[in-house]
Order: structure tokens, then sequence, then C-alpha cells
């Protein structure tokens, strides 16, 4: 079995990083990021980017963290009780991104590794992360390409994982008091210790490699779509659920809050702008109805 190497995972993280903010510049072409480096006082720290008002993208950032302490916060523990005690390591790349067009979807996507050990035992290690799609005013075709760059992604390392992943992020990315998905969907995955590193990390890489081929197209199809305010308008309002997850579900959040990490790139997720309104429902066979009605449930995207 191979060994964990965390400095293997940082420079991958690190590259990771520099070429989601070039492509995404790539295709903004009007703002560049900004980078605040910042240094955890209990160890480890990160780099922050954003890039705001931009041509395309209303606010988007693409964080890279790594830290380290003594001991987890209850949020990793609470469901393994055996890192009580443990020292840690956790890195990661997580970004959020807010277009102006309410035809372009927002989406998230993170990929981090964790390894963490008492002294004289093994280390426990696992990786995680994924990337969701959630759109305003959805085209099904974008759904599908969206599904079948995951479902790729997943096939190049292991043809059972698009089904499980896919479920998970379905699950994962649900919002109980509204009985509703937070978006379409995507991939999500956790606590991935199976077969050995190389294996991991390899599904890790693809994953995050995978995002820019997803997203981009679905860019360039709908930047120039015709929009007014009445479709800004519900922009705003559906972004108000994002905000909901991020803050009540969300265990990235919860984690990095918890762990002391650097709040404004914490909560760099959250949308500039958002609205919300007191029991607002769509009118009935409206575009806005169209997004309830077929698309914020779980589904099989690709008729498998």
């Amino acid at each position: 079995m191979s060994q964990p190497d965390p400095s293997v995972v940082k420079q991958f993280l690190l590259s990771l990083q520099d070429n989601i903010c070039s492509s995404l510049e790539q295709a903004d072409q009007q703002q560049t990021f900004s980078e605040d480096d910042w240094r955890r006082e209990s160890g480890g720290g990160g780099r922050t980017r954003v890039l705001t008002d931009g041509g395309v993208f209303e606010q988007a950032g693409v964080n890279f963290s790594h830290v380290t302490g003594d001991s987890l916060p209850h949020s990793a523990t609470a469901k393994r009780p055996e890192l009580e005690g443990c020292s840690f390591e956790a890195m990661g790349v997580s970004l959020v991104i807010h277009p102006h067009n309410p035809y372009i979807p927002t989406t998230h996507a993170n990929v981090r590794f964790f390894i963490a050990q008492k002294e004289g035992a093994d280390p426990i290690w696992w990786f995680g992360g994924g990337f969701d799609l959630t759109p305003y005013y959805p085209f099904r075709e974008d759904v599908i390409q969206w599904h079948q760059q995951a479902k790729q992604c997943c096939d190049d390392i292991d043809p059972h994982y698009y089904a499980k992943y896919k479920k998970w992020c379905d699950e994962y990315f649900y919002l109980p008091h509204r009985q509703e998905t937070r978006g379409v969907g995507g991939l999500f995955f956790d606590d991935l210790n199976e077969r050995d590193f190389d294996h991991c990390f390899r599904f890790m890489q693809n994953v995050g490699n995978n995002f820019i081929p997803a997203y981009l197209p679905i860019v360039e199809k709908r930047k120039n779509t015709v929009y007014g305010e009445r479709e800004r308008d519900f922009q705003l309002y559906r972004r108000g659920r994002y905000v909901e997850f991020n803050l009540v579900y969300d265990r990235g959040t919860l984690f990095g809050l918890q762990t002391g990490g650097r709040t404004e790139s914490i909560l760099m997720s959250l949308p500039p702008l958002v609205k919300w309104r007191y029991n607002w429902q769509p009118e009935p066979g409206s575009a806005e109805a169209d997004l309830y009605d077929n698309y914020l449930k779980p589904q099989n995207w690709l008729d498998l």
C-alpha cells in the first residue's frame, strides 16, 4: 500500500488553484484575482483569491488552505470518535462562483485531504470533495453535460463511483426546511480511504481537474443571454437558498469556523447581493416555476 504524502497533495492543490484562477480570468476578460496570504495563529494558513465585479463573474473566490493543529474540532470528531486527541493537517482548494447573468448557474467545488495521528499510532487519512451546480433558469442540455463530465471523471478511476457520489451529492446539498435540493447536484465524496493512497489521490485530482471542463462550456453558452430586472430579481431571491445552506448545514463552513480559520476566507462563498421574500411562490407555468417543478429534486440526468 502506498503511504500518504501530504507534501505531494499540497503541491497539486497549489497548482490546481493557479490553473482554475487562470481559466476563470480568461473567461471573464475584464478582472483578475486579488490575493491575500494569511496565517493561522495555531498553525498553518492559506491564500485566498477573489475576483469581483468582472465582465462575467460578479464574485468568484478560489481558496487554498493548509491548517494544522493539536486536536480536531467537534465537527470532525462527532461521527468519528477515534479522532479525539489526534493532531491533524487539513488542506484543500474550495471555490464558489456567482455570475452576473442569471442564465449562468452558480457553482461550487472543493477537494481536500485530512491526515490525523496520535503519538505512536498509524496515521488516519482521507480525501473528500466534489462539485455541484446551482442554476436559476436551467437548461436541460447544460445539466446533462455537467453530469456527463462528472460521470467521465468517475469512470476514469472506478465505474461504480458516479452513481455512489452523485447520490451522496443529492443527499448532502439538500435543504430539509425547504424540502428541495440546492441545485442539480454533481458529485460529493468524503472519508475516501480505500485500496491505497495513490488510488484515492488520483480520484481527488480527477475531480479537481474536471471542474473547469464541466463549468466553462456552460458559461460560454449562456453569458450573452439577454436578461432583465425580473430574471435578476429571481436570481437574488434564489441566492438566499445558497446562504441558508452554507450557514446552517455546510460542514466545511463549520469546520473552518471551529478551527479558527480566516473568517473572511470562509464566508467568501456568500454572494455579494441577495434577497429574501416572505412566502414567495412562483407563478404556475412560468420559467421560475420550471426550476421548482423540474430541477430541484434528485433525478437520473443521464437516463442510465
